[in-house]
């Protein structure tokens, strides 16, 4: 399975390489690493629909939960559908 936002569409991304200190000195690469978001898992109520889900998003798409509404915010995600 994709570690990938279901509502920022966002996933992981590879960091890492050299710092300024070593490209003075010598050639030395400090390597590249994946870095991935902090996908959580929570059920969320749903008010509109008077049911819960179980949603799989990052922190930032929890944050965004709360601040748009869950309905709104997954009804544009295309989480659930439309009543």
């Amino acid at each position: 399975m994709a570690k990938i936002c279901v509502i920022t569409k966002k996933g992981s991304i590879v960091g890492g390489g050299y710092s300024n200190r070593t490209r003075a000195t010598q050639f030395n690469p400090t390597g590249k690493k994946r870095k991935y978001l902090n996908i959580q898992k929570k059920n969320v109520f749903i008010p509109e629909l008077n049911k819960s889900i179980k949603v799989e998003a990052s922190v930032q798409g929890f944050r965004t939960m709360k601040k748009r509404g869950v309905y709104a915010t997954l009804l544009k995600a295309g989480v659930i559908k439309a009543n």
